[in-house]
C-alpha cells in the first residue's frame, strides 16, 4: 500500500478537528467546575454574576464549537470510508497521540489543583468525577481509534451520542444555575440600583460632613465641580427616594425586580457584606455597624442611621 499523501485539506481538517475538540473539552470541564462551585458553595470563594463569568462563556463556546467538532468528525469518517489510507496520515496519528497525552495529564493537573487549593470534600469529589468522565472519555475514544485494526469500524455514533448527552446535560444544569437571560437582566438592573444607592449614601455622608446638615432632597447632592449627578433607576429612569426620620436617621428606597436571599450566590445576602468602615458606600452603615444591601422584590427601603461621632462635621479652615 502506498503511503498516504498529506494535502492542505487533510492538514486543516485534522487541525480543525483537534482544535474544536480541545475547546469543547476545556469549555465542558470549565462549565462543570463552575456549576459545581455554585451548587456547592465555599465560604472562602467569591461568586459573581454567572452570566458574566465562566458559565456563560463555557455555554456559548459549547453551543458553537461542539457541533463543529461533531460535524468535522462525521465528515472525516465518511472520507475514511471512501479513502481508507487517509486514516494512516502521519499528522493525524501525531495529533491523536498528543491528545491522549493531554487527556492523561489533564486528569492529574485538575485533581492536584483542586486538592492543593483546599477544596471541600464534596466539591473535590464532584470535580474529580467530572474530569474523569470528560478526559477519560476522550482518552478512551482516541485510544480505541488508534488500536482498531484496519477496516474495522469504530462505533462513532455511540461515542457521539454519549458525548452529546453529557454536553447537553451539563448545559441544562448550567442554565438551571444561572436562570434565564431575562432573570440575568433583572439581576443586573437590581445590582445597578444597589450601586446607585451606595453612591448616594456616601454623598449624603459627605454632604453632612461638609455642611453639618442633611440635604433636603437628592437634587442638592448634585455637584457640577466634582461632576456628580444623582443617578436614576437604570430601567425606568425614575428618581430614587430619600426620606429622613428623627435625628440622624434616613431611608433610601428603590423598586427592585427580584429578591435576594442566602441561596442567591450572585448577590450578597443580608448580613454577608462586610467591608471597611472607611468606605461607607461599600458596605458599612454610617454608624459603623455592618450593613447589608439584600432586599425584597418591589419597593424596598434601606434604613440608615448616621453616627455624628464616627462621621463628624469637618472644621472649615479659616482664610
Amino acid at each position: 500500500m502506498d503511503k498516504p499523501k498529506l494535502t492542505p485539506k487533510d492538514f486543516f481538517l485534522q487541525l480543525g478537528l483537534v482544535a474544536s475538540l480541545y475547546v469543547s473539552v476545556i469549555s465542558l470541564i470549565n462549565l462543570l467546575f463552575q456549576t459545581i462551585n455554585y451548587a456547592f458553595p465555599d465560604e472562602l470563594a467569591y461568586y459573581g454574576d454567572p452570566y458574566s463569568g465562566g458559565i456563560r462563556i463555557a455555554i456559548a463556546s459549547l453551543i458553537i464549537i461542539f457541533p463543529l467538532y461533531l460535524a468535522l468528525s462525521g465528515y472525516l469518517e465518511k472520507l475514511f470510508k471512501v479513502v481508507p489510507e487517509k486514516r494512516e496520515l502521519g499528522v493525524r496519528r501525531w495529533l491523536m497521540y498528543f491528545t491522549l497525552f493531554l487527556a492523561g495529564i489533564a486528569v492529574i493537573v485538575a485533581l492536584l489543583n483542586s486538592f492543593l487549593g483546599g477544596e471541600l470534600s464534596t466539591r473535590f469529589a464532584l470535580k474529580t468525577f467530572a474530569v474523569l468522565i470528560v478526559a477519560g472519555g476522550v482518552f478512551g475514544y482516541y485510544l480505541s481509534d488508534l488500536r482498531r485494526a484496519p477496516g474495522v469500524a469504530l462505533k462513532n455514533k455511540m461515542w457521539g451520542t454519549a458525548a452529546t448527552i453529557v454536553v447537553l446535560a451539563s448545559m441544562v444544569w448550567g442554565f438551571a444555575i444561572m436562570g434565564s437571560p431575562l432573570t440575568a437582566r433583572e439581576k443586573r438592573f437590581d445590582a445597578e440600583r444597589v450601586s446607585d444607592l451606595q453612591g448616594i449614601q456616601w454623598q449624603i455622608v459627605n454632604y453632612w460632613q461638609q455642611k453639618g446638615t442633611f440635604p433636603k432632597s437628592l437634587l442638592e447632592l448634585k455637584d457640577s465641580i466634582s461632576g456628580y449627578n444623582v443617578p436614576r433607576d437604570p430601567k425606568t429612569s425614575e428618581e430614587y427616594e430619600l426620606t429622613f426620620g428623627k435625628g440622624y436617621a434616613f431611608e433610601l428606597c428603590a423598586t427592585f425586580s427580584r429578591s435576594t436571599d442566602s441561596e442567591d450566590r450572585t448577590t450578597p445576602a443580608r448580613g454577608e457584606m462586610y467591608l471597611k468602615p472607611t468606605s461607607p458606600s461599600a458596605g458599612y452603615l454610617p454608624s459603623g455597624e455592618p450593613e447589608s444591601w439584600g432586599h425584597e422584590a418591589g419597593r424596598y427601603c434601606f434604613k440608615r442611621v448616621l453616627d455624628p461621632e464616627l462621621y463628624p462635621v469637618r472644621e472649615k479652615k479659616s482664610q
